[in-house]
């Protein structure tokens, strides 16, 4: 359903800025103003593997600039201060906020375990971080917050990954879904969307925030196989009550073929962290091969179609 950008990737490491010389993957996007703001993750260095958090815009939506030739978000504080891994960024009443997984231990010891941080920024330059907002104990990643509040409450997904077994109804690590007054307490956590089809059998997770649309909530996530294969996949959401999932892609809409999403330092790894809407298309952006920013498209209206009428 996603067709690939025939020049990709659209960003690639580069030797010059030493933070960013070994990888560029996994990015958030924003459209506002005519232009497409990315923020993506970077390394310099594989001892460590220390991730710090890049700047570039787009007119087009293909073609990037880098903003800065340093990192506009790293880690400084004790829950981060071994790496800023994998934002996903949200307007919300005209705040942009990024949610970020944050490493309090080093990413080669397992990073903690992982959990997920907030930070705000007015400029894509400049970020004040929130702190923690994910559930002490849960190995958590893979959130999104929706653009707008819903019953006057915020709302995220989440994957929390040791949240298995029969007291939570998934034997996977799956998507919950959950609800704040002030983007900081998390409460009324509910398994949302767990796996089910061959391609997804190891574990699902969120990819970009939710895309509001006239049928729903179009969610792009990601789906892992017992083999580690990353794929993509789509779902829709009730638009009154996200909880409610509408249809989901039986197969992945999108899977790593192409060599840069094949091999790289990761193997086998297409991770869409980013969607836009811009003149009916949908632009998803996407890390290969924990190497790499690439992209691919779909209308979104022929998208929706097929998702309501598998």
């Amino acid at each position: 359903m996603l067709v690939r950008y025939k020049f990709n990737p659209v960003l690639k490491p580069i030797s010059k800025n030493w933070w960013e010389s070994k990888a560029v993957f996994n990015p958030a996007a924003l459209y506002t103003e005519g232009r497409i703001h990315l923020l993506y993750r970077a390394i310099g260095e594989y001892d460590y593997y220390i991730s710090r958090i890049g700047y570039a815009i787009s007119e087009d939506g293909y073609v990037f600039r880098r903003v800065s030739t340093n990192p506009v978000f790293q880690p400084d504080r004790e829950y981060d201060k071994w790496g800023c891994e994998d934002p996903r960024i949200t307007k919300i009443e005209g705040e942009v906020y990024m949610t970020y997984v944050a490493l309090k231990k080093p990413a080669r010891q397992g990073g903690g375990p992982p959990r997920t941080a907030l930070a705000k920024t007015r400029d894509f330059k400049k970020f004040h971080k929130i702190g923690v907002i994910t559930p002490p104990g849960a190995d958590d990643r893979d959130v999104v917050l929706f653009p707008e509040k819903i019953d006057g409450s915020y709302v995220m997904l989440h994957r929390p990954h040791n949240w298995i077994g029969k007291e939570y109804g998934t034997a996977k690590p799956s998507i919950w879904i959950a609800y704040s007054k002030n983007l900081r307490d998390w409460k009324n956590h509910k398994l949302l969307l767990k796996p089910e089809e061959k391609w997804e059998e190891f574990k699902v997770g969120a990819g970009s925030p939710p895309i509001k649309t006239e049928e729903g909530w179009l969610l792009i996530y990601h789906g892992v196989d017992n083999k580690k294969v990353y794929r993509a996949g789509i779902a829709l959401l009730d638009s009154r009550n996200p909880s409610i999932v509408i249809s989901r892609t039986k197969k992945p809409v999108l899977e790593p073929r192409e060599e840069y999403e094949k091999h790289g330092d990761v193997q086998n790894v297409v991770f869409p962290e980013a969607a836009v809407v811009i003149d009916g298309r949908l632009l998803v952006y996407y890390g290969a091969a924990d190497k790499y920013v690439c992209v691919a498209e779909a209308d979104i209206s022929e998208l929706l179609s097929q998702l309501l009428h598998q």
